[in-house]
Order: structure tokens, then C-alpha cells, then sequence
């Protein structure tokens, strides 16, 4: 597999970001409500946030050197697509609730509320947290220089595990 490309993640946010204010733009001004996520998607965010660290840290303990038992490479697989998966919904995630906040300061004379800039604000963070997880845990399953993944020396620098 190929590592993570910023490009991708930033255009993924980008291309989110833009869609997302257009959409909002064109909900708010015909009399429809914002397009975001409810807040309670955090708490969803947080549970693949913890499941990609735990399967992770497995991972990672393995490729520290605790071989007690072989890694299943299958586990290994899915932790990493798991990763990259989650780096790229927070791009998505950031760059569609950034668009959102975008076109809600400009609003902010006529609203009333403020309570789609702070939502569109812990969504973004949400997004933050995925990319930076996804990018850690990608990581973890990276081998060592000197690893083939059987414990003898070779020369694997960048591949997974």
C-alpha cells in the first residue's frame, strides 16, 4: 500500500470545504437549515478514534519487538486501511464543517444564535483529531529499516507490516 499524501488530504479538504459552502450557501438563503452534523457524531468520531488507537497500538507492541505470537497479517491490513480511512473522513470532516463556519461568519449579523459556528468549530476539531490519528497509526504499521516483519535483518525501509 501507499503511505498517506497530504495533497490527497488537503484535496479532499479543500474540494469538501468549497462543496460545503456552496451547499450552505444555497440552504441558508432559500430558508433551509445548515447542513452539519449534530454534535452527538462526536461521540461516534471518538469511538473510531479509540478503536483505531487500540488496533494500533497492537500493531505498534508487535513491531517493538513483544513477538511473543506472529502478527496476523490480515489484522495488520485492516489497521492500516483503518487508519488511512479515518485520515481521510477528517479530511472530509474539517474541510466540509470549515466551508460551513466560512459561510457562517458571513451570517453572523443576521443570526440570532451562534450555535452553527461553535458546532462547525468541535466538528473541525473532530476532523483534526482524525487526520492526526490516522497519520499516527499509519505509522505504528510502518517496519523499521532493518525489519522484514520475521525478525531477520533486511532492508524494508517504508513498507507496512
Amino acid at each position: 500500500m501507499t503511505p498517506l499524501r497530504f495533497r490527497w488530504l488537503a484535496l479532499v479538504g479543500l474540494v469538501a470545504g468549497l462543496a460545503a459552502w456552496l451547499v450552505n450557501w444555497l440552504a441558508t438563503r432559500n430558508g433551509y437549515g445548515t447542513p452539519t452534523l449534530p454534535l452527538t457524531s462526536l461521540v461516534t468520531t471518538a469511538a473510531i478514534l479509540c478503536i483505531t488507537l487500540v488496533f494500533g497500538r497492537r500493531v505498534l507492541q508487535w513491531r517493538n519487538g513483544k513477538r511473543d505470537r506472529p502478527l496476523n497479517p490480515l489484522l495488520a491490513t485492516r489497521t492500516l486501511i483503518l487508519a488511512q480511512a479515518c485520515a481521510y473522513a477528517g479530511a472530509l470532516s474539517l474541510g466540509w464543517h470549515a466551508g460551513i463556519f466560512v459561510d457562517q461568519l458571513t451570517l453572523l449579523s443576521v443570526r440570532s444564535t451562534m450555535a452553527p459556528l461553535w458546532g462547525s468549530v468541535a466538528l473541525m476539531v473532530g476532523g483534526i483529531l482524525m487526520i492526526m490519528v490516522g497519520l499516527v497509526v499509519e505509522n505504528f504499521c510502518r517496519l523499521p529499516p532493518d525489519d522484514d516483519g520475521t525478525g531477520a535483518p533486511g532492508n524494508t525501509e517504508g513498507e507496512y507490516a
